[in-house]
């Protein structure tokens, strides 16, 4: 017999995070059945004030719920180093560190030739005039040590090479094909410190 369509909807809809097949999204929601409806009314305020809180920096493209973005504001940071990221949650997970005090960017999206997804020359170039308008000397790649982030180092690299910069990546010991959200402090701020000129 199949679930009742509010079941199923709710199961969908938990399947469209990441990394949640139908079986979990299915005790998920069976979960949730068992909260008192006040709890779930305050989940779903806490999603809906998220969503309408955060502000997404015309800068750095990372998130922030100040007036200001504290990751452009270059009177707080030191300013002569910029870290590409690929999500706003490698910012937190950088930060968490405490090792570096420059200004991040984080991209749109990753190069992955299988799904036509590509760098945009308009983004490439807001990079280019960071770094020459805030007089950055190294630019930290801090991508994940995937396919998709091997590809966009490796045409970043291609691009900034000719700017009297620093290119670095990461130190390896990063899991391969694994995401910087799921690495531990202590092994991202050694990655850090042992970062490689490109």
């Amino acid at each position: 017999m199949r679930y009742p369509d509010p079941l199923l909807h709710l199961v969908s809809h938990l399947q469209k995070l990441p990394g949640i097949g139908r079986k979990t999204a299915e005790k998920f929601a069976f979960h949730l059945l068992d909260w008192e409806s006040k709890d779930l009314e305050s989940l779903s305020n806490a999603i809906t004030a998220t969503k309408e809180r955060l502000i997404k920096c015309a800068i750095c493209n990372g998130l922030h719920d100040k007036k200001s973005c504290p990751f452009c504001n270059i009177e707080d940071r030191k300013g002569s180093s910029l870290c590409i990221v690929s999500s706003p949650k490698h910012v937190y997970a950088i930060e968490s560190t405490h090792l570096f005090e420059g200004v991040y960017h984080v991209l749109s999206k990753l190069i992955s030739p299988m799904e036509n997804r590509y760098v945009e020359e308009k983004e490439l170039q807001s990079i280019i005039d960071r770094i020459k308008q805030n007089q950055i000397q190294e630019v930290i790649i801090a991508l994940d040590a995937t396919l998709e982030g091997d590809a966009t180092s490796l045409y970043l690299r291609q691009h900034l090479k000719n700017l009297p910069i620093q290119i670095s990546r990461l130190a390896h010991g990063l899991p391969i094909g694994g995401s910087l959200e799921y690495v531990d402090e202590e092994t991202l701020h050694l990655a850090l410190r042992g970062r490689v000129q490109l």
